[in-house]
């Protein structure tokens, strides 16, 4: 693995998850997303949104990733998996 979750502690400012399964959205393909490392103030946001827990982990992932809630909901869940995992390692191994 080159720029996907390569350990528990991923100290690194973003990273590229190339998706398994590509897809089109809006005139758009999207084959990767590039996630930045979480601030608290994206965790507080997640939080204070009023909404399933689902939803909100699909808020805190359309900011990282810079792209709408929408897209994140088209993902396969495979790949939506392969950001979570990406986001617990900027976490350092540890889930919220």
């Amino acid at each position: 693995m080159t720029d996907e979750v390569e350990a528990k502690k991923d100290m690194r400012l973003s990273a590229d998850i190339t998706l398994d399964f590509p897809f089109d959205k809006d005139g758009k393909t999207y084959s990767s997303l590039t996630m930045r490392r979480p601030k608290t103030k994206d965790s507080l946001k997640a939080a204070k949104f009023k909404g399933h827990d689902a939803d909100k982990g699909i808020l805190l992932l359309a900011d990282l990733c810079n792209v709408s809630p929408d897209v994140i909901a088209e993902l396969d869940e495979i790949d939506a998996m392969k950001l979570g995992a990406q986001l617990d390692a900027f976490r350092g191994g540890q889930s919220s």
